[in-house]
């Protein structure tokens, strides 16, 4: 077996990991062909990234002109501890009103650790989603690594 087959990670490792992480590095395709990459935090909807942005923002008019996307979910501070998955996809506009609050109200609840239930919360949440849109993530590809399996030094995993 070849290593890049021993760090690939299992549908449930993936899932685990988009589940219990906050942010992504997304990719788009500026007007002249080279990557704009950002942070961004992100909600899940059966296991597919969502996330919302500004209308005007440069990412959601990159999307508009082309929809594929790149998501960068890692973590790891020393090469024997990283993991990642990289989503390679197409981004799918949600044009509902109600279910871009909802992405909102995801990645709030994600980004803060908080429940956003109350009245004061949610009422930020719906203020903000007035000038904002929302995405799902559609997955072509999924590439996936787990250093961890490698059993090296820091690894956390034994030999």
């Amino acid at each position: 077996m070849n290593q890049r087959a021993r760090i690939a990670m299992s549908e449930e490792e993936v899932a685990e990991l988009l589940r219990d992480a906050r942010k992504l590095q997304l990719g788009t395709i500026n007007p002249d062909g080279t990557p704009h990459l950002v942070t961004m935090f992100y909600g899940l909807d059966d296991g597919r990234v969502t996330f919302w942005t500004y209308a005007k923002s440069q990412k959601a008019r990159n999307i508009e002109r082309d929809p594929r996307v790149s998501c960068l979910i890692e973590t790891g501070d020393e090469y024997a501890r990283l993991r990642g998955v990289l989503v390679y996809g197409k981004a799918r506009p949600i044009d509902d009103p109600a279910a871009v609050l909802e992405v909102g109200l995801d990645v709030t609840r994600r980004m803060t650790g908080v429940p956003v239930d109350g009245p004061e919360a949610r009422a930020y949440v719906e203020h903000t989603a007035r000038k904002r849109v929302a995405y799902l993530v559609e997955p072509v590809r999924v590439v996936s690594w787990d250093h961890r399996k490698l059993g090296g030094e820091g690894s956390g995993r034994p030999r």
